[in-house]
């Protein structure tokens, strides 16, 4: 599908600027369009990197986060925990990454109502050529520099912290 044409004018400084005219400066509407538009952007760039992987962005994530984890294997309720997403999306994601063969499932020995979800083999091969992929285009945010990149970070933390992400504690208690 060819990709549309640009516009001649900027629709979100358009929009801010209707938006003065009817109800007065309210900056926040032009931050949180560009946001969910930069987002948008983001999210169609970085999936069609992982799809040729047969990856989503959020099955790509939890593929990391299992790399991460000491012994390759995680419970499905941690999954859920650090990726900041609902049970029933972990167990679809994991489910597919199963049917993948990038990911296994077996019950957790320590809670018996509990499901360990562990990388293969296979899918750490996916995971790092994914991840070689990704850096290259530097996850969509090549238009900016590294410190850029640590100030986006920066800006959008005290967003985090209010929607209670993480606790908020010094660098060095991390």
């Amino acid at each position: 599908m060819p990709k549309p044409l640009s516009l001649a004018f900027d629709p979100i400084a358009r929009a801010d600027e209707l938006w003065k005219q009817r109800w007065g400066s309210v900056p926040s509407m032009a931050a949180i369009t560009s946001i969910m538009r930069a987002q948008q952007i983001l999210l169609s760039e970085v999936d069609a990197v992982v799809k040729p992987y047969g990856l989503t962005f959020a099955r790509y994530e939890a593929l990391v986060l299992l790399t991460f984890s000491k012994a390759g294997e995680l419970p499905m309720s941690k999954i859920g925990e650090r990726l900041m997403v609902h049970p029933t999306s972990v167990t679809n994601t994991v489910d597919r990454l199963v049917k993948s063969g990038l990911v296994a499932k077996r019950p957790n020995p320590n809670d018996g109502r509990g499901t360990l979800a562990s990388i293969t083999d296979k899918g750490r091969e996916v995971c790092d050529a994914a991840t070689r992929d990704l850096m290259a285009m530097d996850f969509g945010l090549g238009a900016y520099d590294a410190e850029e990149c640590a100030e986006i970070f920066a800006l959008l933390r005290p967003l985090r912290v209010a929607a209670e992400d993480f606790e908020d504690r010094p660098a060095t208690a991390q």
